[in-house]
């Protein structure tokens, strides 16, 4: 009797100690028990600051980037297009569409780095403004060099924003929070498309209106627009966020620079900082932790993935009314514009059905993945081989399947690689692996800028076999991404994603399995996963 009232003893006196140390903590932060509803209403309020202002930067970006696809087809009838006003041929096109990419590849890993030791919000806009200046320039090609000049420097100015972009999300979410949202204002690339295919028709009816072509008025005011939208993100887009009481120091050429009113105030930010730090901690990286990211096997994969399927992609995007014309010679070049818009559409609903379940099910992302993938196979083998010269349209409806296909993929790819590298690398990890899958990944985009399509003549010749060779290597690029999507997986299970010592555990926000439930938050990360919070089981 007396060793059963000595082990209650013991066992009363173990809960008041746990207890008081977790008193102790919540007096530390200044907070209790904080519900779901409560932290998800403080991401809303994030949400508000960030996703629309990513959305509408990413879609005038990507239509600046993307117009020269369409100016090949503009006002073909009139001589107006971009090769005819030009004086070039198709292949010169693919150079300079290449060239773009070659930049990319080349300054998107120091641009990202640069990003994490300056203000991300000004380094964002700075982006911003250059790609509209660029593109507004566009307007005033009269030659191949200016082609090919202007085509460098946007690439030289845009590097870093689509990596950056992940970057940033990681300051302000932990990372099973990123991949919906990175879905969110992926789809202004869609949209993008879509909108200036069909706005396209517009500026054709334009030509010759004050001596500019249709394409030249279509670059003009898009870079306009463009360059006053990054002026208005210095003061929107909220700054890395600071520990609660603390206020950022402004020396040097920050005291000239508008200032942004924080994301988060008051209680709010208290909520806020405390969730995110159980994630990781943000140690100042050196060349050492740069190297470590660099030679982490895992970012190899990741590479592979996003070379396939942004390759196919850029390569879809930049010749899909060429394409388009190639099943269909018949059509005119408003038809055609009109035409190219809902693939893009089919690639808007692919993002908003499978994103969010990626992210519940995020130890299943391989298969989100090449599920997709695959989707992209089929409409490429339909594209090459279904319909008749007499009935082409079957090979349309390949473009549609791969556009559903495309969808997904990218924000996927770039959602696994955060997952991966912020709760083993921290804040370096995440923009060192985020840009050289970005920018090594791009060089699938010049392979199918350069090598394929009009940058291939003989597969490019007029007839029923036009374009079949190149649509079959970006088949087999596809399937070296589902290959490698499923090699990670195999790896991941065999040596594992523990964090680095640097970094604290990512169980707490990220994973559940691997490390033990030990508070709130990770209580309230798994109500996020699986079909806790699906509308079928709400109650």
């Amino acid at each position: 009797m007396e060793r059963e009232l000595a082990c209650e003893q013991r066992t009363q006196q173990a809960g008041e100690e746990k207890g008081r140390h977790e008193r102790d903590r919540d007096a530390e932060t200044g907070l209790g028990v904080v519900d779901i509803q409560r932290i998800e209403k403080v991401y809303r309020k994030l949400d508000f600051r960030i996703i629309p202002a990513f959305w509408t930067l990413y879609f005038l970006c990507s239509a600046i980037r993307s117009n020269v696809g369409l100016a090949q087809t503009m006002n073909l009838a009139q001589g107006h297009d971009l090769a005819s006003e030009l004086n070039i041929t198709p292949k010169e096109i693919s150079l300079g569409l290449a060239l773009f990419y070659v930049c990319y590849v080349i300054f998107d890993l120091p641009s990202n780095l640069v990003m994490t030791r300056l203000s991300p919000r000004v380094w964002m806009s700075r982006i911003v403004i250059a790609v509209g200046i660029i593109g507004s320039c566009m307007a005033a090609m009269k030659a191949a060099w200016s082609f090919y000049l202007l085509r460098l420097l946007l690439g030289i100015v845009i590097a870093g924003m689509w990596p950056g972009m992940a970057y940033y999300l990681t300051l302000f979410y932990p990372p099973s929070r990123t991949g919906k949202r990175i879905g969110q204002y992926f789809t202004a690339a869609q949209v993008s498309a879509a909108v200036v295919s069909l706005v396209s028709a517009g500026f054709q009816k334009m030509d010759g209106l004050q001596g500019l072509v249709g394409f030249q008025w279509m670059f003009l005011l898009y870079g306009l627009v463009t360059i006053c939208l990054g002026i208005g993100l210095l003061w929107w887009l909220p700054d890395r966020p600071l520990p609660p009481g603390e206020t950022p120091e402004r020396t040097g050429l920050d005291k000239w620079i508008p200032q942004s009113r924080p994301a988060l105030t008051g209680e709010d930010a208290l909520i806020h900082y405390e969730d995110l730090t159980r994630v990781y901690r943000r140690p100042r990286w050196t060349l050492k932790d740069l190297w470590h990211v660099v030679t982490d096997w895992r970012v190899w994969p990741l590479f592979v993935m996003y070379f396939g399927v942004v390759g196919v992609g850029i390569g879809v995007q930049n010749y899909a009314t060429v394409i388009i014309r190639g099943t269909n010679p018949d059509l005119t070049s408003i038809q055609l514009s009109l035409l190219a818009a809902p693939i893009w559409i089919m690639d808007l609903i692919a993002i908003l059905l499978v994103t969010p379940f990626s992210d519940r099910f995020h130890r299943h992302r391989a298969l989100f993945f090449s599920v997709p993938v695959c989707i992209q196979i089929v409409g490429l083998l339909m594209t090459t081989y279904a319909g008749s010269i007499a009935n082409p349209w079957p090979r349309y409806g390949g473009l549609l399947l791969i556009g559903f296909g495309l969808g997904p993929t990218v924000p996927i790819t770039m959602t696994w690689t955060n997952e991966i590298f912020q709760p083993r690398h921290g804040e370096v990890g995440v923009a060192a692996a985020s840009a050289l899958v970005s920018g090594l990944g791009n060089l699938g985009s010049i392979l199918t800028t350069y090598a394929l399509f009009a940058g291939w003549p003989t597969d490019a010749r007029q007839g029923r076999k036009q374009y079949r060779n190149s649509t079959l290597v970006m088949v087999g690029i596809l399937c070296l991404s589902i290959l490698s999507a499923a090699t990670m997986t195999v790896l991941l299970r065999h040596f594992g994603n523990g964090p680095n010592a640097k970094q604290m555990s990512s169980g707490s926000s990220t994973s559940e399995g691997e490390v033990g439930m030990v508070d709130g938050a990770a209580k309230r990360e798994l109500q996020e996963r699986g079909f806790g919070r699906l509308w079928w089981s709400r109650r």
